[in-house]
């Protein structure tokens, strides 16, 4: 599973973040939220969100995006996923761990 932050764009008090999901493995997901936590440049802990990717079909990709408010995309340092808060079917893909990306300067880690 690869899992990439690909955009983010400030939007009336709200940073919007955008996401590139791509399920590699043969097995159709029909629901996948993952925990993750936003830090501030100064490190300090800026927000804790789900992110409820919903259904991710075998051999696709999917782009989703977020709006968490009160958050400055401009401050933002990293994204940690913390881990899988829900995978349906419960499937061994969702234990494997991510490939992570982002195409923004904001380090993204697991």
């Amino acid at each position: 599973m690869r899992f990439e932050l690909n955009a983010l764009q400030q939007r009336d008090g709200a940073c919007q973040m955008v996401f590139v999901a791509q399920n590699d493995s043969e097995t159709d997901l029909q629901r996948l939220v993952l925990e993750a936590v936003l830090f501030d440049a100064g490190g300090q802990v800026a927000a804790l969100t789900l992110l409820d990717l919903q259904d991710l079909p075998a051999a696709r990709m999917r782009v989703r995006s977020f709006e968490i408010a009160g958050l400055a995309c401009d401050n933002l340092s990293r994204l940690l996923v913390n881990g899988v808060s829900a995978c349906e079917p419960d499937s061994a893909v969702c234990a494997e761990p991510l490939a992570l990306e982002s195409r923004v300067p904001v380090e993204v880690l697991q």
